[in-house]
């Protein structure tokens, strides 16, 4: 067991140090909680639902609840396609524009916001010895609903309606997974990195983690997250604190 412990933390160090960008300073962090159920349909089939809960600002501030619903089937032993819907409801940040002589424009506070979310993904793997390599690759697309929010005008001294209008996004999300499965390990360590492309590269997420499975019902996953944005967006980096559990049932 003693073995078991040494192996995983020396594997999580090193990859935690190769994976870790630096300039962390500047950086934002948050949780993530998430909740799960899964049923085996039939030989393949798989319908699972999934709530889950995210935070920013250093934990301090709610960014987004969620609610989920998925289908998976396994069309080879190596071959998975599975498709979902996400309802989000997000907590957008606030925004302040400013004059040319950098004087307040306006400001929008945060509010909050609903989006729809679709995707379809095929996810490819393949064994050696006790790692598992695997590659999703998935297309998402999410719809945000036009909304009147309040809005501060600096220049008139006044609050005043400012529409949100409505729309769609298009991404691309390619994910590299390694799992390794120890030999008298209660513990399975994994690793990711996930690109998230459309017009751009809006960002790039590394992850590290460990999962427990506790009498192939009860499947607990601890880990790490390292977003990395695209330099054409203003949100921070950010690093997460990520906890799941799954029922399989």
């Amino acid at each position: 067991m003693a073995r078991c412990k040494r192996k995983r933390l020396i594997l999580l160090l090193l990859l935690f140090t190769a994976l870790m960008p630096t300039g962390l300073q500047a950086d934002d962090s948050g949780l993530i909680l998430s909740a799960e159920a899964s049923r085996k349909m039939r030989k393949g089939l798989n319908v699972s639902i999934e709530a889950e809960f995210r935070s920013r600002n250093d934990f301090r501030t709610a960014e987004r609840v969620s609610l989920g619903a998925s289908v998976s089937y396994k069309l080879l032993p190596w071959l998975k396609a599975s498709g979902g819907y996400n309802l989000l409801f997000d907590n957008n940040r606030e925004e302040i524009t400013y004059n040319d002589d950098m004087s307040y424009n306006n400001w929008r506070p945060s509010y909050w916001g609903v989006r729809h979310r679709f995707n379809v993904s095929l996810t490819a793997s393949y064994k050696v010895r006790r790692v598992e390599f695997s590659l999703r690759e998935r297309w998402q697309y999410t719809y945000r609903p036009e909304k009147m929010i309040d809005n501060f005008d600096f220049d008139e001294g006044e609050w005043e309606d400012h529409k949100v209008r409505g729309k769609g996004k298009n991404v691309l999300r390619s994910r590299l997974q390694a799992e390794w499965d120890i030999p008298r390990c209660k513990f399975d360590p994994f690793a990711s990195v996930e690109f998230h492309q459309s017009k751009y590269l809006d960002k790039t997420r590394f992850i590290v983690g460990v999962g427990h499975t506790i009498k192939k019902t009860h499947d607990f996953k601890l880990y790490y997250r390292y977003q990395l944005t695209g330099s054409h967006s203003s949100d921070p980096n950010i690093h997460m604190l990520g906890l799941g559990y799954t029922y399989k049932f």
